[in-house]
């Protein structure tokens, strides 16, 4: 039997519900995370967590639990169903209230954490590589719904990998309004491009912790990174292309909107970065 926390109690995950004038099902209002764990460890809980309640304050939604508490209760939930190799998707909606817009109508918000076993997102194409399409849907611009905020309104996500599944690619790459890449429909953008690694600030897209492992496995390596705007050209006319995050780690990127990127194989920069997150993957964390 799979166990789902819900409010300091564990639910069994067919019985698991949240009433329909939650306003996180009502408007998407609310937050939530994709976490990790390998080996019986999770990746990174306490950057996570952070994320989550940055993205909470910045909707103004208080959670009824603290950081540290959270954290408890998410290695707990892995403990309840048995599980060191999984998937963890803590969220926070702001909780029963009317029909109506007004956030003061939820009295209480509500905490949910599921936990499931996870295999490699993308299966063998971490062997082969991606193929990418850019999308004509834009990325929410930070003046509407900063996409820095992991929000339950994911419908600009959805979007995308709708137009990515009609044009068979197996990732959507958003572009912001003035023609900028943001980001993937559920990860962040690199690009390699004469031994320099090349990734776009994060005001148009999420600060992605995997992102951030990149960072310090590429500085580990001795290979230059930089943040910089990148466009369509730079996508097209790249060495090594790959997308990084939670659920998808970190996955090349062999063919975007038709065109091979280098070779049309995954890069040698590319192979050497999933080797050294992996290891950080594997070796690190917060034991269950």
């Amino acid at each position: 039997m799979s166990w789902v926390y819900i409010n300091g109690e564990f639910v069994p995950a067919e019985d698991a519900a949240v009433s329909v004038y939650d306003h996180g099902l009502l408007y998407g209002d609310g937050v939530f995370e994709g976490i990790r764990a390998y080996n019986g460890r999770v990746f990174r809980l306490e950057e996570h967590v952070k994320r989550l309640y940055d993205s909470a304050k910045a909707i103004m939604l208080e959670v009824p639990i603290t950081e540290e508490e959270m954290c408890s209760a998410i290695l707990e939930t892995l403990r309840k169903n048995e599980l060191s190799n999984a998937y963890i998707r803590p969220i926070v909606t702001r909780g029963i209230g009317d029909l109506g817009l007004d956030p003061r109508k939820c009295p209480k918000s509500s905490t949910i954490i599921i936990t499931q076993k996870w295999d490699a997102m993308y299966g063998d194409l971490y062997e082969v590589g991606l193929t990418a399409v850019t999308v004509t849907v834009r990325r929410n611009s930070p003046a509407a719904v900063p996409p820095n905020i992991k929000s339950l309104n994911y419908l600009n996500n959805i979007l995308a990998k709708i137009e990515a599944n009609v044009k068979g690619g197996d990732e959507a790459i958003f572009l912001d309004a003035e023609g900028n890449i943001s980001e993937g429909s559920g990860d962040n953008v690199f690009v390699v491009k004469n031994g320099t690694i090349l990734t776009p600030y994060t005001m148009n897209n999420l600060k992605g912790i995997t992102r951030i492992a990149v960072f310090e496995v590429a500085e580990s390596k001795g290979y230059p990174l930089k943040e910089v705007n990148l466009g369509l050209f730079d996508l097209y006319t790249a060495d090594e292309m790959f997308v990084t995050g939670t659920a998808a780690e970190v996955a090349p990127v062999v063919k975007i909107d038709g065109r091979d990127v280098g070779d049309g194989k995954p890069g040698a920069i590319t192979k050497d970065l999933i080797e050294g997150v992996s290891n950080l993957t594997q070796t690190t964390g917060t034991s269950i």
